[in-house]
């Protein structure tokens, strides 16, 4: 058997181990006898009974769930091995979208949808209501919002004074959102209300891509910009922001878990010269794969199409546009949160 002793005495799942309602562990470690053995193994159908020494202890698993504890089994599905990445081309007649009505209406449907924001990264709700707000209500189906400083929602429009480049009418090169932050919000939609204008169409990156690219083409520059911490901040009258993060966030495994990229929020590094070089190299070459035509993909988004995407994996951008008195763009937006939408999928398809 290819599990330690100690490893299975810790899962066992049996009532006296784990609290039958919860199903949280009953002890501590430290409350397992030393010098833990297997005593004996019996099998007999997908059951696998484990008798231990030395405290006589008798536990039984299933095969299945045994197999899926393996190493190179799925992990939290955040990371990379539980992505399909993709380019352009890739969802080319293939968008991820749904029907408001339908979506509202068919648990299944739902699951399946917010299934491809995990999966692919985002998905489009279409013919929403026109309503002020309906953003959070798009929320509230798999999860719950997340208030930050600039509230519960906010505008992306037109503003005489803005406050981000997102308020004017400039392109808005690929980007995640709030890098200042740590935790990041890892949600983000946006809400079309209005969008009778030339120009602004929207635009997604898959960063995970990406970064796979990098690290297939220059390992050294995908090394540089896993290992290095860059500062982003922002501030206003009300509000002074920073955190500290790489570029491309892997975890333990080295498994890539996250990508944060915003030029408008970077701040000055300090590090020697020659980590400095090897730090723009490498941030260059990033931002040259990001650009890439094969990587765009462009759509637009009309009255009533709701923009679901991960914000640790996604970037998004906008074209810029002309806003004048034969129309106007008009956006909601706000920030939730992916393990609430997780947890939803979990429970609308009965795979905790």
């Amino acid at each position: 058997m290819p599990y330690p002793a100690i490893w299975l005495r810790d899962n066992c799942q049996c009532a006296g181990c784990r609290d039958p309602l919860s199903g949280q562990k009953l002890f501590q470690i430290t409350d397992l006898a030393l010098g833990l053995t297997i005593d004996r193994v019996e099998e007999a159908g997908d059951a696998v009974t484990v008798s231990f020494s030395p405290d006589g202890h008798v536990s039984v698993f299933s095969r299945q769930w045994l197999s899926a504890q393996l190493p190179g089994a799925a992990g939290d599905g955040r990371t990379e091995q539980d992505k399909q990445l993709w380019r352009a081309a890739d969802l080319t007649g293939r968008l991820p979208v749904t029907r408001w009505t339908a979506y509202c209406r068919d648990g299944s449907e739902r699951a399946r949808v917010l299934a491809e924001v995990v999966r692919l990264g985002f998905a489009i709700v279409r013919e929403a209501p026109h309503a002020e707000g309906t953003v959070l209500e798009v929320v509230r189906t798999f999860g719950y919002v997340r208030e930050t400083n600039y509230g519960e929602l906010f505008e992306v429009r037109v503003e005489l004074s803005p406050s981000n480049l997102a308020f004017t009418g400039l392109a808005i090169a690929p980007h995640t959102d709030n890098p200042y932050r740590d935790p990041v919000p890892t949600l983000q939609l946006l809400h079309c209300l209005s969008n009778a204008v030339n120009g602004g169409a929207s635009g997604l990156v898959d960063g995970f891509m990406a970064a796979a690219m990098l690290r297939a083409e220059d390992p050294a520059a995908f090394e540089t910009l896993a290992r290095t911490l860059v500062p982003f901040a922002w501030s206003d009258a009300r509000a002074s922001l920073r955190a500290e993060r790489p570029l491309i966030e892997l975890d333990p495994a080295r498994r890539v878990r996250g990508v944060r990229f915003n030029n408008r929020s970077m701040q000055a590094l300090r590090l020697a010269p020659d980590d400095l070089i090897a730090f723009y190299d490498s941030y260059r070459a990033f931002a040259e794969v990001i650009a890439r035509p094969e990587l765009q993909l462009t759509f637009r988004l009309e009255p009533g199409d709701c923009l679901i995407f991960d914000n640790t994996r996604l970037l998004h951008s906008r074209t810029a546009f002309s806003d004048s008195a034969a129309g106007s763009r008009h956006l909601q937006g706000c920030y939730a949160d992916l393990d609430g939408l997780m947890s939803t999928v979990a429970v609308l398809t009965g795979t905790p």
